[in-house]
């Protein structure tokens, strides 16, 4: 078709040109409030052939989210309503839910709402640090380099001293001149203090480096007898991060030359003690003590776990207990698992990136219960739900009523108040009984002849039955923990053979 507009002709399509734009409550591809062609609008959501702006079902709000303390800005109240938040009429989030204040974690400051501030000191475990005097964030992020730490320069008796202090100290308390990143006893500063000649050192408390101190008593960088430290002008002069100094990434344990203790990889500063120590630190009396433990002969490191039986023979034992051993600040400490062999102890290994070895423990439920109901050796190893062991070679009745030469039982053996004559323990080592028929056919010229349920009379299908019987429960024949028999010695049990004549 042909147009003629002014002086000039225009070939084009009326569709093309005059296609109206609809506000699509959704649209098709699934995206709330959006203005597009009316073929894109999803089915059974409203439609308008207008902008977004001017209807009443995406008229945009405030969307705060109570659970996060979130407040989203001019958001359409379809989009608020799924994704779970209350929504105001306020574009600009102007309510009382959305007021924002600082919000202080560790050295990181963030201006938000005092909900979500909440979530996020729980979500790092730390606790609550949030000021509403703060109006603006830059305000809140300048408020934490107040803890920056440098050399803060003050009149003594006429004389020019230092302290080591944090920027807002300095300011406030001691009420003098401020130097970031700076030691007192960098020279630049001409006070009296100095570095020490004796390199004394010392334990900050909360801390687990050993530091050194200046000719003042303030804390000074890492300790680091090497001559490259102790000779360098710069080193008394600038504060270095731990990261810069000697042996980061290391425990260094029992270091005589390095300071750089690291609590979670198994030292901390203590001062030195000859008994305690294996080497005595080349300066000052403070060393990385370490945190390892022996336990047995074994050393381990501090943090690790490991399972412990007094025994080392069968956990299933009468009167056995296991343990959770924990290694601790040079010491052990031993968590018993519940008695009666209601929980267990698994040890697992972790393997560090240089090879070393990290045990990890835990008691956990002897999950024992219905074991004897499993019929399938699949459903009896599964491990998720349930702790078994498959047996066969026997012959008992199974929990279907059936007699059957394979059987499901505990791992490890539950303990039972078999002392008890109300409680379980007879019922529970009753399905472990069993009766076996043997048949024996009389010979003519004398003598017999097995000729069925031979099986029975083996050593093996006797200790088979055993080896089920006491799985079950404290049941049967068994020696306690400490070697004890649980039963009289010269007593008979029951062995009965059924004899059937025959005249073949």
């Amino acid at each position: 078709m042909i147009f003629l507009v002014g002086n000039l002709f225009a070939i084009g399509s009326l569709n093309n040109i005059y296609a109206p734009s609809f506000c699509c409550e959704k649209t098709t591809d699934g995206a709330w409030c959006q203005n597009a062609e009316e073929n894109q609008c999803a089915t059974g959501f409203v439609k308008s052939p207008t902008s977004c702006e001017s209807t009443s079902y995406c008229k945009l709000g405030c969307c705060y989210n109570s659970q996060e303390g979130t407040c989203m800005e001019n958001t359409p109240q379809k989009v608020c309503d799924s994704s779970n938040g209350s929504w105001e009429d306020s574009a600009s989030c102007e309510i009382p839910e959305c007021g924002l204040g600082c919000c202080t974690i560790g050295d990181e400051a963030a201006f938000v709402t005092q909900t979500r501030c909440k979530r996020l000191a729980n979500l790092y475990g730390v606790d609550v640090d949030y000021r509403t005097d703060l109006r603006t964030e830059i305000q809140c992020i300048a408020s934490i380099t107040s803890d920056v730490e440098g050399a803060c320069v003050y009149e003594k008796e006429f004389e020019q001293t230092c302290l080591r202090a944090t920027k807002k100290d300095c300011a406030n308390t001691i009420k003098g001149t401020f130097y970031e990143g700076r030691l007192c006893s960098d020279e630049k500063l001409a006070t009296t203090c100095a570095a020490d000649e004796k390199l004394a050192t010392t334990c900050v408390e909360g801390e687990d480096i050993v530091y050194f101190v200046d000719s003042c008593g303030n804390k000074a960088n890492v300790y680091d007898s090497s001559p490259t430290k102790i000779n360098d002008a710069d080193y008394w002069a600038k504060i270095y991060n731990i990261e810069e100094s000697c042996g980061y990434g290391n425990s260094n344990a029992g270091s005589n030359s390095c300071g750089n203790c690291d609590y979670f990889l198994g030292s901390t500063c203590k001062a030195y003690d000859k008994t305690i120590d294996s080497n005595a630190p080349d300066a000052g009396d403070n060393i990385c003590r370490d945190l390892s433990c022996t336990w047995e002969g074994k050393t381990y490191q501090h943090g690790e776990t490991w399972c412990y039986d007094k025994t080392e023979m069968d956990k299933s034992l009468p009167g056995s207990r296991q343990f959770r051993l924990v290694c601790y600040d040079n010491e052990v400490t031993v968590e018993p698992c519940s008695d009666y062999r209601a929980e267990t102890c698994l040890e697992s290994k972790i393997v560090g990136a240089d090879g070393t070895e990290f045990s990890v423990a835990g008691c956990v439920e002897n999950k024992w219960q219905d074991c004897f109901l499993q019929l399938e050796e699949q459903d009896c190893n599964n491990t998720d739900k349930r702790d078994c062991k498959w047996i066969t070679g026997i012959s008992v009745t199974g929990s279907n009523g059936k007699t059957q030469s394979e059987v499901c039982v505990p791992q490890y053996a539950p303990g039972l108040d078999f002392w008890n004559t109300q409680g379980d323990a007879a019922t529970i080592c009753g399905k472990g009984s069993a009766q076996c028929t043997v048949t024996y056919e009389k010979k003519l010229i004398g003598g017999t002849k097995c000729v069925s349920g031979c099986e029975c009379l083996t050593s093996d299908w006797e200790n088979n039955m055993a080896q089920v019987c006491n799985a079950l429960g404290d049941c049967g024949n068994k020696v306690n923990y400490l070697g004890y028999a649980g039963y009289e010695e010269n007593k008979t049990y029951i062995t009965t053979s059924e004899v059937e004549s025959s005249d073949k």
